[in-house]
């Protein structure tokens, strides 16, 4: 008989998240899976536990995921984990999901933290709808591409960003999507915990400590946000204007920005700004 694959979610940085269950688990299981098994490792020293680890991380998963399936087909339990959270979320693990799942064995999820859900319901933002993105792109150009693209989103949006980039981001979004509420969690659950909540401008002013790991929560676009109509040609040619030379875009850039922020196709921006450069007919 298969044995079973378990996604066992592991504390994010308060040793006390861990679940009974999770314990229970990572006891009974053949091998525990880990992102870093030396990180791993000292959880499982701290719980008492001596299940043997394996690594599991991007760069080795399409090597380790036929062992391990053979593993589970063989009738041995396995626990994947990752250094935080729940496993799968921004890292590896729903390729090995999938190929258990494609084999008949049986998956199980045991939940815990979640620094995803953690930021959002301490946020004091709308929680009945939210998206999860990941972390965004590291250069500066596709990140404000990525930024233009949640100009309209009716949702609340929860996504990572790295400690030496978070403030750029910020600061990005702000010009990009307005200056709209939004939290930022640094350090979660841990002993330095910090939440800074109010609009954009103002968090940025208030962040002083850039280490740590951060999880930011944006408030949905305003209904009247979304219905900004398209302005006429000449003040939209001046918007042009000033991406390309006031904020150093490309002129295609500077086109999708415009057409994201009113949410129109980039043919009809491009027609309004030629109109607009031209001026008025004679």
């Amino acid at each position: 008989m298969p044995g079973t694959l378990y996604l066992v979610a592991t504390p994010i940085g308060n040793l006390e998240d861990i679940t009974l269950r999770a314990i229970r688990v990572l006891r009974e299981v053949a091998v525990v899976a880990a992102e870093d098994t030396r990180h791993t490792g000292k959880l499982l020293a701290h719980l008492g536990i001596h299940t043997p680890t394996t690594s599991f991380y991007e760069q080795n998963e399409l090597e380790r995921i036929p062992r391990l399936v053979s593993r589970l087909a063989s009738g041995e339990s396995v626990a994947l984990v990752s250094d935080a959270g729940t496993p799968g979320i921004s890292d590896p693990g729903y390729r090995l999901v999938r190929a258990a799942v494609e084999a008949g064995i049986t998956v199980q999820a045991v939940p815990g933290a979640s620094a995803v859900l953690t930021a959002l319901v301490a946020s004091g933002l709308p929680t009945h709808a939210f998206a999860f993105l990941g972390f965004p792109p590291p250069r500066a150009q596709a990140r404000e591409r990525w930024l233009a693209a949640l100009a309209t989103r009716q949702e609340t949006v929860v996504f990572f960003e790295a400690p030496h980039r978070v403030r750029e981001t910020l600061e990005a979004a702000a010009r990009i999507l307005g200056d709209r509420p939004a939290m930022v969690g640094r350090e979660l659950t841990k002993l330095h915990e910090e939440l800074i909540r109010g609009r954009l401008t103002e968090i940025v002013g208030q962040l002083t400590e850039t280490r740590g790991e951060f999880t930011i929560v944006l408030a949905p676009a305003d209904k009247a946000e979304e219905a900004m109509p398209l302005p006429d040609s000449p003040a939209l040619y001046r918007e042009f204007c000033e991406l390309t030379e006031n904020e150093g875009l490309g002129r295609r850039e500077a086109i999708s920005r415009l057409a994201e922020r009113y949410g129109v196709p980039s043919r009809q921006v491009y027609s309004a700004v030629e109109r607009g450069r031209e001026g008025p007919a004679s």
